[in-house]
């Protein structure tokens, strides 16, 4: 069957990965280069024209990502490879296209999304990292993960989250439904799974900080709930670093039949 060429006013569907390292986060910064920022760059020149992106879910300096999810509205005709391949030649090294995808007008990066999923990657290992040094948390104490996977259990399901939010957090409600916390080792590195139909600002960084303690032994399996149960920040400790947070990526409808929900991290793992 003979493909349709888009319209001007298709709306798309971007699927891109980057490597936070480097850049000051998602978000558009008049002083400093976003991934934002260099995308509506690359994607601009492609079109010819201004193209402004909204974005599945930002993420701060230093985070990474394997498959974030935009939309825009075209202007312009032009067929899938020609985002893809065209915006890739313009963009730095650290960010990429994979495939972009002609969707319905009333789909939404950020509103159709169902859940999302994060994947945080700790180094638990004697000596500093060098390869892994931008892209992993490094932590040197023995961790024990079977603890960490206890203590996240007690976490899972609809609660308010404000002890696992930042003070500049903007959400109109701490309220979230966790439903999937998951702790795994593969020889030095240990990920930690996340999934949910919404984070808080830094929500996840601050889970993983809370199952670290707990997994030195700083801290007894039952603090988790108890941090959890307080609903004060102040009592959730240190905030991990963004080196080891990855956005793997958005879960939509069915309908909408973008390949996000085949995205993979075991990579990152030695999978």
């Amino acid at each position: 069957m003979e493909s349709v060429m888009p319209m001007s006013g298709t709306r798309w569907a971007l699927g891109l990965e980057y490597d936070g390292h480097g850049f000051c986060g998602w978000q558009r910064q008049s002083d400093q280069e976003s991934v934002q920022g260099v995308l509506e760059t690359a994607l601009s020149h492609v079109a010819q024209c201004p193209i402004t992106v909204i974005v599945a879910g930002r993420t701060d300096t230093g985070v990474h990502a394997l498959c974030q999810v935009v939309h825009f509205d075209s202007p312009v005709v032009r067929p899938p490879e020609a985002w893809v391949r065209g915006a890739n030649t313009c963009l730095p090294k650290g960010v990429a296209l994979r495939w972009a995808q002609a969707v319905p007008d009333h789909f939404h990066a950020r509103f159709s999304a169902m859940a999302r999923r994060y994947r945080y990657m700790i180094l638990n290992q004697r000596e500093k990292p060098a390869l892994w040094r931008n892209h992993t948390a490094w932590i040197y104490r023995p961790l024990d993960v079977q603890t960490m996977q206890v203590a996240a259990q007690t976490l899972l399901g609809t609660h308010d989250f404000s002890a696992f939010r930042a003070s500049a957090c903007q959400a109109k409600s701490p309220i979230r439904n966790l439903c999937r916390l998951q702790v795994t080792r593969r020889g030095d590195l240990i990920a930690i799974d996340a999934e949910a139909n919404g984070f808080l600002h830094h929500m996840v960084r601050n889970l993983a900080g809370v199952l670290i303690a707990v997994g030195k032994g700083d801290r007894p399996v039952g603090w988790a709930a108890e941090v959890l149960a307080s609903c004060d920040r102040c009592q959730a400790g240190v905030t991990a670093p963004p080196s080891g947070l990855y956005f793997v990526a958005p879960r939509y409808p069915a309908e909408f039949g973008l390949p996000v929900d085949a995205v993979d991290a075991g990579f990152l793992m030695g999978h």
